[in-house]
């Protein structure tokens, strides 16, 4: 991890956070949403992870004009041949970055639905898998909303993490300065000296061993107890789902892993917590009205459930 860290940070200053919940969920096999005010090299930071793990990754810009072929593939008619063929989009690769996926409709918003739950794209009546690791990484705008259409609860329920990219502090920001003053060039991973540090092999060497992770009861009815909480609490119209559950296991054990650890402490179950089930958590109009927030109701959430010893 520290070695990925450091291959990253060639292109990428700070963001350690993100980067610690980008592996997670490669680990897991899951996808993650990215949300962050332009700026904040959120792209940036998924095309240097790719490089760093060898993995092959493609970006899609979405726009309210994008048809679900521009991102699945469609057959396309071969003159020569007389027949159809598949033409792949780009959502075969294994690091798929939807840029600003709030920007288009649902229609094409949904045809990423079956990509991501079932790792499979169906054309034409035939299914067709996708690579393996296969992970998107959806990036959106939390301030600019003109123009944009909110993902509904059951696609964000897919992604099992919400990373929240943050401006850099003032000594960061002066870094990213004096890189780009010494002719630091965000488009060229390769003159940035980015390479790999770790392959798919040893994602799937990772991923077994996180398999072997063990979690004790007590801490299976922790977790259960922290979803359970969420859906009772005042400011809460929908609470967190046992699929949600699954998602906060899954990345406590990876995180455990990433720690050193072949079990699982209350103590990733809350640090994991906020990432794995902001997204989840539909607030009443009245207390968004108040400014209350998903991470402020998960904190007392964290707080009121019992830690098992």
């Amino acid at each position: 991890m520290h070695a990925l860290r450091q291959e990253v940070a060639k292109a990428v200053v700070g963001q350690h956070a993100a980067v610690s919940g980008l592996v997670v969920a490669l680990l897991c096999r899951r996808h993650v949403l990215l949300e962050g005010v332009p700026g904040v090299a959120k792209t940036l930071l998924v095309r240097a992870l790719a490089r760093s793990l060898a993995l092959e990754s493609k970006r899609v810009q979405f726009t309210p004009d994008l048809m679900p072929g521009d991102i699945t593939g469609s057959l396309v008619y071969d003159a020569h041949s007389a027949e159809f063929s598949f033409r792949p989009g780009p959502v075969f690769t294994n690091l798929l970055i939807a840029d600003e996926i709030n920007r288009t409709p649902p229609k094409t918003q949904a045809s990423l639905l079956e990509a991501m739950e079932e790792r499979q794209v169906s054309v034409d009546g035939v299914a067709r898998a996708l690579p393996e690791p296969f992970v998107v990484v959806a990036t959106q705008n939390p301030v600019e909303y003109e123009g944009t259409y909110p993902l509904p609860e059951a696609q964000l329920d897919r992604f099992q993490l919400k990373l929240s990219v943050a401006v850099p502090e003032r000594d960061d920001e002066v870094a990213v300065l004096a890189r780009h003053a010494a002719g630091f060039d965000p488009g060229d991973l390769d003159a940035a000296g980015v390479r790999p540090v770790a392959g798919p092999a040893d994602l799937d060497a990772a991923r077994a061993a996180v398999e072997r992770v063990t979690v004790r009861p007590e801490v299976l009815g922790y977790v259960v107890d922290v979803c359970r909480a969420t859906r009772s609490a005042p400011a809460v119209s929908l609470g967190v789902s046992p699929r949600g559950a699954t998602a906060l296991l899954a990345a406590s054990r990876a995180w455990a892993w990433l720690s050193g650890r072949d079990y699982v402490t209350p103590d990733d179950v809350k640090a994991l917590a906020p990432p794995a089930l902001r997204h989840r958590l539909r607030l009443r109009p009245e207390a968004e009205l108040d400014g209350v927030t998903a991470d402020g109701v998960l904190d007392g959430v964290l707080a009121a459930v019992p830690v098992p010893r």
